[in-house]
């Protein structure tokens, strides 16, 4: 009986995971934030890749993170590479495309912890009040990995880093 109860209660959990996982197999967020800044200047802050420790979420999380930019800085092909938390964060951001001045797209190559293709778009807007960046992040995954995503509160997380980045991108350019 007992075993029965604890099977039944076992599936209920699963299902309702998976039910809930299904919702994060396509994941998108949108943040945005006013930088008082020149619209070149924050264009240049996100464009050139050299300048990303200035306003990494993932370098102020682990200081010790090794990083390297390759390529030509600041044009399509350009990778900032890194390798953090002793060998346990490994992947690589690459620059996809380039409108001066108004988008930078990225894609995204994680290797570690988990393996993901995230892409992050940059769209940067002069308003009355200053530069409007507007950051929209997406990702895609199997059941499974959104499964473990929806158990620990992944896509919570992600929220937090990336408004993390674009605040560090504002005091990188306040300051």
């Amino acid at each position: 009986m007992i075993i029965s109860i604890i099977i039944a209660v076992l599936v209920a959990f699963i299902s309702f995971g998976l039910y809930k996982a299904s919702s994060l197999k396509n994941i998108q967020i949108v943040k945005s934030v006013t930088i008082n800044g020149s619209k070149e200047e924050v264009f240049n802050m996100v464009r050139y890749l050299k300048n990303f420790p200035k306003w990494s979420p993932f370098l102020a999380e682990d200081p010790t993170q090794k990083y390297e930019v390759k390529g030509e800085d600041g044009m399509v092909g350009a990778q900032y590479h890194w390798d953090g938390n002793s060998g346990k964060d490994i992947g690589f951001q690459e620059i996809i495309k380039i409108d001066t001045f108004s988008f930078v797209g990225m894609q995204c190559d994680i290797q570690k912890p988990f393996v993901a293709k995230p892409t992050f778009d940059y769209y940067f807007t002069e308003t009355a009040n200053g530069i409007e960046v507007k950051q929209d992040f997406k990702v895609e995954s199997d059941l499974v990995p959104a499964f473990f995503m929806w158990l620990f509160g992944a896509k919570t997380e992600m929220e937090k880093t990336n408004q993390k980045g674009l605040d560090l991108l504002k005091k990188a350019i306040e300051k």
